[in-house]
């Protein structure tokens, strides 16, 4: 390996401009067209979109002018999320009908993944009552040619990259795979060593990057400490460029989702805040590949 991939994907909170995760809206305070528009701009290949954008777009100018207005400018890679309580029973209307919205964008964006949310806290103590619904979402995924892509969050219930790939492995199926996210890798304590170790490549639909400080602020949460404290990539306490190693080492070829959330990003115009993250993004790329070139 003497090289890594320099394609970066905007991440759904990337452009997402005031808006937050579990605020009272998700929604971005930019329009779908202007941030496609503001990633092509500033040399993304793609980006992502969340549930209260997608209704947006479905209700004013449809998935299929906006994978238009992409494909003009060149943008290949749409992503879509977050799929919530897909465990439930699949009559339960609330997350199903959510389930379709992002269906329908996933199939007219013919995105390469669908990310989908992990159980909440405490940390689960079997992965075996997920496999089963995991493994009939991901039928329905492969009927649209996508995948699902499973993150795990140190504050819920699949809390580490080891116990995601064992809930995968357990599902065994090509439509359901994981997002391994830096900040999330070293928040719940893996070392670069036991993810190498523990990470089947195949399993691997998205890589997300970015940073964070040595520990959370006193008195805040980890999740407080994610929606508001990240760091642009190399400009924190994390080993960034030891991920981009690592993942290149165990065969990811790209792209990389550049996920960005704090008070910082959100405070920045959107043509700002997308060259903050591509700047120092590449900036750790060309590190790593300095450090796989004399390894």
């Amino acid at each position: 390996m003497t090289g890594i991939s320099h394609d970066l994907v905007a991440t759904c909170w990337t452009t997402s401009g005031t808006a937050v995760p579990d605020g009272p809206s998700e929604r971005s305070s930019f329009s779908a067209r202007d941030r496609v528009s503001a990633a092509a701009d500033a040399g993304f290949t793609g980006l992502g979109f969340v549930v209260d954008d997608l209704e947006v777009v479905r209700d004013t100018i449809g998935f299929d002018a906006l994978r238009a207005h992409a494909d003009r400018l060149g943008i290949g890679h749409l992503e879509v999320e977050l799929v919530k309580d897909w465990w439930r029973d699949p009559s339960d209307a609330p997350w199903r009908a959510r389930w379709d919205l992002l269906r329908d964008a996933a199939q007219a964006f013919d995105s390469p993944m669908v990310k989908i949310a992990p159980p909440p806290a405490p940390t689960v103590a079997s992965v075996e009552p997920y496999v089963g619904p995991f493994r009939r979402l991901a039928d329905e995924a492969a009927a649209i040619g996508t995948r699902l892509a499973l993150e795990p969050l140190p504050f819920a219930g699949i809390s580490s990259l080891p116990q995601g790939s064992e809930l995968v492995r357990a599902v065994d199926h090509p439509h359901a795979g994981l997002v391994v996210d830096s900040w999330h890798v070293f928040r719940a304590g893996t070392s670069l060593d036991e993810l190498r170790r523990t990470l089947d490549p195949a399993t691997v639909v998205g890589v997300e990057v970015n940073d964070a400080d040595a520990l959370p602020e006193a008195g805040r949460t980890l999740f407080e400490d994610t929606r508001d404290n990240r760091r642009y990539p190399g400009e924190g306490a994390q080993d960034v460029v030891g991920f981009f190693r690592t993942m290149a080492e165990v065969g990811w070829s790209g792209p990389w989702g550049v996920e960005m959330l704090s008070i910082e990003h959100r405070a920045k115009s959107l043509a700002d805040a997308l060259d903050a993250a591509r700047d120092t993004t590449l900036r750790c790329i060309r590190l790593a590949e300095a450090g796989l070139r004399f390894a």
